[in-house]
């Protein structure tokens, strides 16, 4: 679908991934079944080859996993709220933002799972802790989503 704010919009797969990178959480939407389903999610993110890959982990159980298992199908959704500022009119918020869509799959090869974990450390500055002495990895699945579509918007 066509951005409606074209002077808004941010095409550059670079300043993209610059604005993921930033951001805290990753609201994960998937489909719930009646309903969609949403869920705030630390993440960890890369960008190769001018596609952006987000990186999740999950618990082997409960609503997310089933959800996940049944319809691997998401949409991310990331932004950074600074403030809102008074118009010529009115009011507006002054942000960036990032959704994208694609493919959950679970990661099952060790060193892989590793890396995307690496990833996920790297992301809230823990660079220095190696992933492979967290306990959690060998109890936890962990995703990866190549983001087929996504796209970009500020108000700066």
């Amino acid at each position: 679908m066509e951005m409606r704010r074209k002077d808004r919009e941010v095409t550059d797969i670079n300043q993209i991934y610059d604005i993921l990178s930033r951001c805290d959480t990753i609201t994960l939407g998937m489909n719930g079944g009646t309903a969609p389903y949403v869920i705030p999610m630390t993440f960890g993110c890369s960008l190769s080859e001018g596609k952006i890959t987000i990186y999740f982990h999950s618990a082997l159980g409960g609503r997310k996993w089933e959800i996940l298992n049944r319809d691997p199908n998401v949409c991310a959704e990331a932004h950074l709220y600074y403030q809102t500022v008074k118009t010529n009119g009115g009011i507006t918020a002054k942000y960036e933002s990032v959704i994208g869509t694609g493919t959950a799959e679970m990661i099952t090869e060790k060193s892989e799972k590793v890396a995307a974990f690496q990833y996920m450390l790297d992301h809230y500055k823990h660079s220095g802790f190696p992933a492979e002495s967290c306990k959690g990895l060998p109890n936890c699945a962990v995703f990866k989503v190549v983001l087929t579509e996504v796209s970009g918007k500020h108000n700066l």
